[in-house]
């Protein structure tokens, strides 16, 4: 047996390590689901993600992820990757201590108030017990939305109406939030428009998360152009692996960072 990887993120020092890492550029953040790479399957993502440069795991994705196994996941991943673990909640039974951190993220365009707040403070008491490090997040749902829009009973914003983007990230910001994180839904057919992500970039002064539908280095360069902090990929991996696809973005985001 191998000897286990020496983890170079201390607990409790993620936002932290992120901050620290976006001075020197745009970073790459790879999303993997724990109930469709289970265990072993999902260190073996990350350990190759992160090879390739990927900054971040991300563990989420389906509705119904248990602790157990969101906990199996992120043991596995934690002793197979340097970087840190971190949780990408579909609700407080998802939450493990064995990750580094949880995005703790209100989904801001949400008519449910379980996923503006509620959940959050059901969750909050768990999250301070096991000493979890949460990370104040505003996420907000950009068309089509697909399935997050769906399960999120969303008010999804148009793709041609920048100005509501920028209301809800600026609020995001306002009500204290560190990072907003701008969704396209997971398997969109396009990412979100450059034109939302330049104003949004331009309005807010936190760090700026877009996700869903980059599934080549020509859907991530006009993003990384118009001021995106971090592009996350997921689907792409479940369909391609590590494949050219997955590479080619996170050599657009290489590119940003030296240039």
């Amino acid at each position: 047996m191998s000897a286990p990887t020496v983890r170079s993120v201390p607990p409790g020092r993620v936002e932290r390590y992120l901050l620290d890492q976006l001075r020197g550029g745009p970073l790459h953040f790879t999303l993997i689901d724990p109930e469709k790479s289970p265990g072993e399957r999902a260190a073996t993502i990350a350990r190759g993600a992160v090879g390739l440069g990927s900054h971040l795991i991300l563990l989420g994705g389906s509705t119904g992820i248990s602790p157990a196994g969101m906990g199996a996941a992120a043991r596995a991943v934690k002793a197979a990757v340097p970087v840190p673990v971190v949780i990408f909640p579909q609700g407080p039974d998802s939450i493990s201590p064995d990750a580094d951190a949880v995005l703790f993220m209100s989904l801001l365009n949400s008519r449910n108030l379980d996923l503006v707040v509620r959940a959050h403070a059901r969750a909050a008491p768990l999250v301070r017990k096991i000493e979890l490090e949460p990370i104040p997040m505003g996420y907000l749902v950009i068309a089509p939305g697909m399935r997050v829009g769906e399960v999120g009973q969303v008010d999804v914003v148009p793709r041609d109406d920048p100005a509501a983007a920028v209301g809800y990230a600026l609020a995001a910001e306002y009500l204290g939030m560190r990072f907003v994180y701008l969704e396209a839904g997971s398997g969109a057919p396009e990412p979100v428009p450059d034109s939302i992500v330049r104003s949004v970039r331009s309005a807010v002064r936190i760090p700026l998360i877009v996700g869903g539908g980059i599934r080549s280095a020509a859907d991530a360069r006009p993003l990384l152009a118009a001021g995106a902090d971090v592009l996350v990929t997921g689907t792409i991996t479940e369909e391609e692996g590590l494949g050219d696809a997955f590479r080619g973005i996170v050599a657009e985001v290489g590119r940003a960072r030296v240039g």
